[in-house]
């Protein structure tokens, strides 16, 4: 399975995140969201016995997407 986390998916923005995470609340709510979806995601992936359906895996997956656009966004802009 691919690792979604955000540094894999922003190489270019690794210091900007760390430091964002650290000093500014509105990106660290994000982030800790975003975290936490994908986890949820990956425990979904990863498990031999799904205990979830399909439909909640995959508005989970657009979540992720989405709270990923609002965070590039915000890396982008600040």
């Amino acid at each position: 399975m691919e690792n979604h986390i955000l540094t894999n998916e922003f190489p270019e923005y690794v210091q900007k995140i760390a430091e964002l995470k650290t000093n500014d609340d509105a990106f660290r709510k994000m982030y800790v969201n975003y975290e936490e979806v994908n986890a949820l995601i990956q425990h979904y992936e990863d498990g031999e016995v799904n205990h979830t359906t399909d439909e909640h895996l995959t508005e989970l997956r657009r979540k992720r997407l989405h709270l990923k656009d609002s965070i590039y966004s915000y890396l982008h802009s600040n």
